[in-house]
């Protein structure tokens, strides 16, 4: 059974175009150096997310906003991103960098559902999002339908 997941993790991952890498790559540039407004908006979106890190849990998303340890933080969620997303269409080790970190903690998929909503919803606010909405739900969709047969 393990082999038949982790082979259709690989074809979904493989299914990307290279086309559609390109445009979610050159997509994301334009952000990635908005680390600290990327994770605003999914704890904001999300504050269950929020509350799952006990350096943030219990304040108040915007007074944090502004701090060093957030800054610090949003930069370590958003360079994993970056790798992810540089990493394409060969996601498997960070998929499974990704589950060991997180399946732990008993991140749910739900949380992670309200995490692509959050981030879908910076990025439609800070980029050409339409354009490149095909690309990304498919990166998306490759991703988190990984890392839930993992969870």
């Amino acid at each position: 059974m393990k082999f038949l997941v982790l082979a259709l993790c690989f074809a979904a991952a493989s299914a990307l175009t290279a086309d559609q890498i390109s445009t979610v790559q050159s997509s994301f540039d334009g952000v990635k150096g908005d680390s600290v407004g990327i994770l605003y908006s999914v704890f904001k979106a999300d504050p269950s997310i929020m509350a799952k890190f006990t350096q943030f849990a219990g304040k108040d998303l915007d007074s944090i906003k502004g701090s060093a340890e957030f800054a610090a933080h949003a930069n370590k969620i958003v360079g994993f991103f970056s790798k992810i997303i540089s990493d394409l269409p060969n996601i498997e080790g960070d998929v499974n960098t990704f589950v060991s970190s997180h399946k732990p903690r008993g991140v749910t998929h739900d949380q992670l559902n309200n995490f692509r909503a959050g981030f879908v919803s910076y990025m439609k606010a800070h980029t050409d999002y339409a354009g490149a909405e095909g690309a990304w739900g498919a990166t998306l969709d490759t991703f988190f339908n990984m890392v839930f047969a993992k969870m």
